[in-house]
């Protein structure tokens, strides 16, 4: 839904998935630096999302059995695409959907190695729910705002990054490169700054960082899970030396043996966290997240995001909140200049069309033809972003959940125009044009949509004539070109 201010629109759609009618009244009366901070310090809003599950009026959800977002992943998704759709803590969710594509961990691997219960825990659980660490995604719920070297070095002993990165079989025999090699690549400062030896050398440094077994009575019972643990045992104690400086100091990382062995890890990440390269390219990621994704980040942007970034010691809630009040952010020019995520698109149709009696499973299943199924990026990469999401299949998937979601919403949406605007067809457009949040829509797209009113008869506004078209305009309108940007 429009509030009338294009600004505060723009960052309902980068900071959250659009705005329902609660949301906008959530942030009357704010001043724009004001609904930037109600987004950025969500954590003074409670987090009782999870408790409105399964009542009356929030979405539905659809279970085999008793619903066990921790122990079954088809729960999991569910879970997650219901926090995101009712949430008051929308930049949570959108950093953790962020941070899921930047640590691309999958689930089918995860739980191929480990069974379909233990991965599901190891994907998705939340503390208390089943005995065990919280999940991959929790952890990225819970700390994606915060410092991203904390972050990071939680993430080196998640057990679904040891599994799904191999690092469980690490040992100072055999020592195991993928992790070494993707947490500078990929997740810290990118290809171009490391060479092969340096890869090797992170190996060694991570050698015992694997997982220990807790069997329940079978693979299937909640009480099994793994956890991470340093087996100082396997951890090899020599000193490993890199190409850059650990640190800022030597570039050698100096024997340890024992519990103090540990640390070499824990040097290595601060190291690349901590490093100028390292906050250009998140500076870098974040501007097509937040910003644009149809051009390049500006070299200002970029050193001014890093700086940031460094003088906060890594800290991700003064960085988003710097991107929100930024010149860039803020330009007119850059509003709806972001191709929008699955996510996005089956978030913020469901908002602006409406959900009662509506299954957010619906949504589950559709993300798959899109191209997004949560917990399940195609490898650690992550997603490819952009035009890649619009494929021919892709776009059909969107354009098919849009008049699946307007059929289920049919008499609800017919029913949210007021007697003035259902008075003339062109009144009932502009109303529905408010409801949703398309990028402008052209002179000749316009017309079209009011030939398809006319179409069939002369307009008058009748509950039949409603009935009929109010859920047809909606499916267009979610099925433009216009609607696929954010």
């Amino acid at each position: 839904m429009q509030s009338g201010n294009p600004l505060l629109d723009h960052l309902f759609r980068r900071a959250g998935f659009g705005a329902s009618a609660a949301d906008l009244q959530a942030v009357a009366g704010m001043s724009y630096p004001a609904a930037v901070d109600y987004f950025v310090d969500f954590d003074k809003l409670g987090d009782d999302v999870d408790s409105k599950i399964g009542l009356s009026d929030y979405v539905g959800i659809t279970t085999r059995g008793q619903f066990s977002p921790s122990t079954v992943i088809d729960d999991a998704r569910q879970r997650w695409l219901f926090r995101m759709l009712h949430t008051t803590r929308p930049l949570q969710e959108k950093m953790a959907l962020f941070w899921h594509n930047h640590f691309g961990v999958g689930y089918t691997k995860v739980a191929g190695a480990v069974g379909a219960v233990v991965g599901t825990k190891m994907m998705a659980n939340k503390s208390g729910d089943t005995p065990g660490p919280q999940g991959h995604y929790e952890l990225l719920r819970q700390m994606g705002i915060g410092k991203f070297r904390d972050m990071l070095i939680a993430v080196a002993q998640d057990p679904a990054m040891l599994v799904f990165l191999d690092g469980r079989t690490n040992t100072r025999a055999k020592p195991q490169e993928n992790f070494g090699r993707e947490v500078m690549e990929l997740f810290t400062w990118g290809l171009g700054h490391y060479v092969e030896a340096d890869v090797y050398a992170a190996a060694r440094v991570f050698t015992g960082w694997n997982l220990r077994n807790v069997p329940g009575a079978d693979a299937n019972d909640p009480a099994s899970y793994q956890e991470f643990i340093y087996n100082s045992g396997q951890h090899d104690t020599t000193a490993k030396a890199f190409t850059f400086p650990i640190n800022g100091g030597s570039s050698t990382i100096s024997a340890r043996s024992g519990a103090a062995g540990m640390q070499d890890g824990i040097d290595l990440l601060t190291s690349l966290a901590n490093h100028p390269e390292t906050a250009r390219r998140l500076a870098r990621k974040l501007w097509n997240f937040f910003v644009s994704d149809l051009e390049d980040a500006p070299s200002a942007f970029v050193e001014a995001v890093a700086d940031v970034y460094l003088r906060n010691d890594t800290n991700m809630r003064a960085v988003v909140r710097y991107i929100f009040n930024s010149q860039w952010f803020t330009n007119p020019g850059n509003f709806n200049a972001r191709y929008s995520w699955p996510a996005e698109f089956v978030i913020r149709t469901i908002k602006e069309m409406g959900w009662n009696g509506l299954s957010i499973d619906s949504a589950r299943v559709s993300l798959t033809n899109m191209g997004q199924a949560l917990f399940e990026p195609p490898n650690v990469a992550g997603w490819q972003l952009g035009r890649a999401w619009f494929g021919t299949g892709q776009m059909l998937a969107r354009m098919n959940f849009a008049a699946t979601v307007a059929a289920n919403q049919k008499f609800n949406l017919a029913r949210s125009f007021s007697a003035t605007e259902r008075a003339q067809a062109s009144r009932v457009l502009d109303a529905m044009l408010q409801r949703f949040t398309p990028a402008p829509l052209a002179a000749n797209e316009k017309t079209e949509l009011l030939t398809y009113l006319n179409t069939g008869g002369p307009w008058t506004g009748s509950d039949a004539q409603m009935q009929a078209k109010a859920p047809g305009l909606a499916r267009l309108v979610a099925g433009s070109g216009e609607y696929q940007f954010v």
